[in-house]
């Protein structure tokens, strides 16, 4: 058997998918295994496909991949949905005496077990704990110590009462025994556990995670798939650290409520997806004409218009690149890992107030809803700086007054930034508008002016070229002449790729971009190779473009564009494909 175990649970939404997925996968990582998680849901609250699924191994998992061994299959479609990932020797559980599944066909080579979940979950307490009947017989089918599924049974239900509780272990057990003493199987899964603590956690969970770490002190958003997550995170935590959230009733609303707590101070941000960065488009400009420090989170999803909510794309670089009427000076970072969503977000708030401008974090779907389990040093809080950039106190503020004794929070400087006063600063006084201004902020149409306002904002981000360090993460042989480059969560795929490829004798060299405004230059590493493909999930290669306009050189691609994250198998043979297909 492959050192990992491949688990899914797949039914109509309103089915309970998601938290039974999460129950497993926390029992999983409190018994010290690795997990990484991925969801297909539909873009509704009843109905339509949905499944979670858990990779888990005693060693990190980085990525999914085209193979299932145990699967929960709640209604007929949740086989025909996975058939491609199912294999000989696949189990199937699934509960036939449920109308819609007790003709259910298995197929060739795969081992079905017939669980009574309803019947067992009512006998326990209730038939709303039929998935947990099924947790305890997938336990059983893969050897898996029941007592780690307590643990996490715990954690869901234990804020509603001890009997909940013990009702849940009960239908775990039901489950479990079931399998054990109406199947005489003999599979080969055995779950190895270790002493090992983990933590678990999405991307948007991360990013709010980094925000408090950051000293963000103000958020607000309004819901949208598939940032909520960072919202929800946010709320009741950020408060204990001296922070607010505030949910507004639209995108429009949240930045500039956001702008309005950083003009007052305070490290703000808000989070939204493709629709919302749209509306936001307009103030956006404002925060880089004012010279106001905000964050704002983009984690996107399908798109144009509405399109598919709760699927995978990176559709929106061209949009944080180059949104927005005028030109707007902003940074933007793209995070490749869960944990990279904590430490990028840490550093875009340091960003933003050093250099006095709007930065965007470039997250997406795969990043946002993927579970993954880390070791609690991943996240060391003594590592966390906090710069707060070119800031006057009444010690200072004299040396950025004019002969008036005017304070200029608009002057002209070298490297593009300005001093910065916080309300209540001694003869720090000031006004700053979204029209042209002079450097005391006020409105001005005077041509060399806005010449010279226009050339110090724009050096704002040249400084920060300069002095920060934009490299790429490297992976593979440094010396391969097939050079590969890709950005966001396209990282754990690729990586386990470059095993996969190497098992067939194919060497590549990976950079992964986590900077996408100012980004690094890649021409030597272009030049070097002899073949050059860029990876990235969307139809018109936004990245790949702009690694040719910044290279001048002609790249291969490989797009994904249908909804699903690239898979490390799947990525392997399109890249093997492509380096074929060029060698030809």
């Amino acid at each position: 058997m492959p050192a990992d175990f491949n688990w899914a649970i797949g039914g109509e939404a309103g089915d309970g998918i998601d938290s039974t997925g999460k129950i497993f996968a926390q029992a999983l990582s409190r018994a010290g295994r690795h997990v990484f998680t991925s969801k297909d849901f539909a873009s509704r609250i009843r109905g339509g496909y949905t499944a979670y699924k858990v990779r888990t191994a005693v060693d990190q998992v980085q990525s999914v991949v085209d193979r299932l061994d145990v699967l929960i299959a709640l209604t007929p479609r949740t086989i025909e949905e996975n058939l491609d990932e199912l294999h000989d020797g696949s189990v199937i559980i699934y509960d036939g005496e449920r109308t819609t599944m007790e003709n259910v066909e298995i197929p060739d080579g795969m081992i079905g077990l017939d669980v009574p979940l309803k019947r067992l979950a009512e006998e326990a307490g209730g038939a709303i704990m039929r998935n947990v009947v099924a947790l305890g017989a997938a336990c059983e089918v893969a050897n898996f110590p029941i007592e780690n599924l307590d643990s996490a049974l715990e954690k869901r239900f234990g804020s509603k009462g001890k009997s909940l509780v013990e009702n849940n272990k009960e239908a775990a057990r039901k489950g479990q025994d079931h399998v054990a003493t109406e199947y005489d199987h003999d599979l080969e899964y055995d779950l190895e556990t270790t002493d090992s603590d983990y933590v678990l956690l999405n991307g948007d969970q991360a990013i709010g995670m980094g925000a408090i770490a950051a000293g963000c002190k103000f958020y607000a958003g309004y819901p949208i798939t598939p940032a909520t997550d960072v919202m929800e995170y946010l709320t009741g935590r950020i408060e204990q650290f001296g922070g607010h959230v505030l949910q507004a009733e639209d995108e429009l609303s949240a930045i500039n409520i956001a702008l309005g707590a950083a003009r007052a101070g305070a490290r703000s941000m808000t989070a939204t997806s493709g629709p919302g960065i749209d509306l936001m488009a307009e103030t956006f400009g404002l925060v880089a004409t004012s010279e106001t420090p905000l964050v704002v989170v983009d984690v996107m999803r399908s798109g144009p218009s509405t399109g598919m909510p709760t699927k995978q794309e990176q559709g929106d670089l061209n949009m944080m690149l180059y949104g927005g009427h005028g030109e707007i000076p902003r940074l933007v970072l793209g995070p490749t890992t869960i944990s990279e969503c904590f430490w990028k977000t840490v550093e875009a708030f340091n960003l933003a107030e050093k250099y006095q401008t709007p930065v965007y974090i470039a997250a997406d779907l795969s990043l946002a809803v993927t579970e993954q389990t880390f070791p609690p040093e991943a996240f060391d809080m003594d590592e966390v700086e906090i710069e707060r950039g070119k800031v006057v106190d009444e010690e200072t503020i004299e040396e950025w007054q004019n002969e008036k004794g005017q304070f200029t929070p608009h002057a002209i400087t070298a490297d593009g930034v300005s001093p910065r006063a916080f309300p209540g600063t001694a003869d720090g006084a000031h006004m700053s508008t979204g029209l042209e201004h002079d450097e005391l902020g006020r409105r001005t149409e005077d041509t060399e002016m806005r010449v010279e306002q226009v050339d110090k904002r724009t050096r704002k981000v040249d400084t920060a070229r300069e002095e920060e360090d934009w490299s790429p993460r490297e992976f593979g042989d440094p010396d391969s002449e097939n050079l590969v480059i890709s950005w966001g969560s396209n990282e754990g795929a690729m990586e386990e790729a470059i095993e996969f490829l190497e098992e067939d004798g194919v060497d590549v060299r990976f950079l992964s971009v986590p900077y996408l405004y100012p980004r690094p230059d890649l021409s030597d590493a272009v030049d070097s190779a002899e073949n050059v493909i860029v990876v990235e999930c969307n139809a018109t290669g936004q990245f790949a473009d702009v690694v040719e306009h910044d290279t001048l050189s002609r790249v291969d691609r490989v797009n994904k564009y249908d909804g699903v994250r690239f898979k490390a198998d799947e990525l392997a043979d399109e890249i093997d494909a492509a380096l074929q297909e060029a060698s030809q």
